[in-house]
């Protein structure tokens, strides 16, 4: 969210990044906020006038009591009345206003960085690096469900009778390697300084609507009926919500948080290869990182952050790159962003695994998260998130990028890093034959 004042005297600045996002439909809100904010300005001037009165009227009041001038008294007295009355009326008005320019204020984008390539969609995001060779094994490579299937490890047909669509059962071995990675990445990021959370996994509105726009709102929340409750969509929601409303001295910067928790979703709109199997589910797990930082911090810890996630994978053996999120791909809070994608040997390309963003002030300003200088001034913070790992995705590159076959059984390699999570096994094997379909 922006800084109405920045707003109010940048109109051009603010349109010209609304276009660069080209969500030309929200053009209209700069003026309309401009025009609520003075109208609200307005109302609490004749509001504070009105309050500065009634204290002189009334000791008016008081001292034509005193020297026997009732009616002047009475008519003073009607006066204060009247002024009341209007009073109340303002008040009304001016909560009204602030309401109204709090709407449109939250849904004017966050200003871009100036190094954010321009761009419609996702389709014009940039590669910056790639990592690892891509790898084509000289079998097949079944589709990752079936995989698991030979291994006794998924049942997505039972998942679907008590669950419905968009969820599954994992098993065995392969339910094993699910936990491992989340215990592998939460050690890693213990390693790296970061201190280990486990949040809740539902927050209020409140919190919902501080951390992310209403468009991602509506396309990523459950709500629980009947109370001001939401699911989390990922552990940075209730993280970014611990530091509602607190002000943190600036010799505590950066906090450093990484937190594990089931993250649930609606995943309106998925179709196409990537979104069967288990793409696309409505309940999965996932560690994540947090940052906290001062402003002049915020872009080193970014870079660090998407530096961390590519040093993950490659451990695991796992070949990744970078994209840079264009203007258009950017979701309205956020300044910066990259993926990291992994190599799909099945499908010979990339896809997103994690989702590396620094969102300036955006969240702090909605959610009054405040930084106390050396100087006792206060500020707010810049806050950022990154997927450390997040299962089922890292499963499925884990698997493809590990998958070995001696012509009758596959067998998943697994990396070193990941072995002592794994009974300190080598290799797991498949249960079943696979049959060429």
């Amino acid at each position: 969210m922006l800084d109405i004042k920045f707003i109010c005297e940048n109109p051009e600045i603010v349109k010209e990044n609304i276009k660069k996002k080209f969500k030309d439909d929200k053009l209209p809100l700069v003026d309309e906020v401009i025009a609520l904010y003075k109208e609200k300005k307005d109302v609490n001037n004749r509001a504070n006038e009105l309050r500065a009165n009634r204290n002189k009227i009334s000791k008016q009041i008081g001292v034509l009591m005193a020297q026997g001038k009732k009616d002047e008294a009475e008519a003073t007295k009607k006066l204060v009345t009247e002024q009341a009355q209007e009073l109340s009326a303002l008040e009304e008005k001016e909560a009204e206003l602030e309401k109204q320019v709090k709407i449109r204020q939250m849904k004017i984008p966050n200003i871009v960085d100036a190094s954010v390539p321009v761009g419609k969609d996702d389709s014009e995001n940039v590669e910056i690096k790639q990592y690892g060779e891509q790898t084509s094994p000289d079998f097949e490579i079944p589709y990752h469900t079936d995989i698991m299937a030979l291994f006794d490890g998924i049942d997505k047909e039972a998942a679907g009778r008590v669950a419905g669509e968009g969820f599954y059962y994992l098993m065995g071995d392969i339910a094993r390697m699910h936990s491992a990675v989340t215990a592998y990445a939460r050690d890693f990021m213990i390693d790296k300084g970061f201190i280990y959370h486990i949040p809740p996994f539902m927050i209020r509105s409140s919190v919902v609507t501080g951390v992310m726009s209403f468009e991602e709102m509506d396309a990523m929340m459950y709500k629980i009926e009947g109370e001001d409750l939401y699911l989390i969509g990922t552990s940075e929601h209730s993280m970014i919500g611990k530091f509602i409303d607190t002000i943190t001295d600036e010799e505590k910067l950066p906090l450093t948080l990484t937190s594990y928790s089931p993250c649930f979703r609606k995943e309106k709109g998925a179709h196409g290869i990537e979104e069967r199997g288990i793409y696309r589910i409505h309940q999965f797990e996932k560690q994540e990182m947090i940052v906290i930082c001062k402003p002049e911090d915020s872009m080193a810890w970014f870079d660090k952050m998407w530096g961390y996630s590519v040093e993950l994978f490659r451990s695991l053996d796992i070949p990744v790159r970078t994209l840079e999120c264009c203007t258009g791909d950017l979701a309205d809070l956020k300044v910066k962003s990259y993926d990291v994608e992994a190599w799909s040997p099945k499908q010979k390309k990339y896809f997103e695994v994690c989702s590396c963003s620094n969102l300036g002030d955006a969240q702090a300003r909605r959610l009054g998260i405040r930084i106390k200088g050396a100087d006792g001034k206060k500020y707010l913070a810049h806050t950022l998130n990154n997927t450390v790992v997040a299962p089922p995705r890292m499963l499925i590159a884990l698997i493809e990028n590990n998958l070995q076959f001696d012509g009758e059984y596959y067998s998943i390699k697994i990396p070193e890093a990941l072995r002592p999570y794994m009974g300190g096994n080598a290799v797991i094997k498949a249960k079943k034959k696979y049959t060429q379909r």
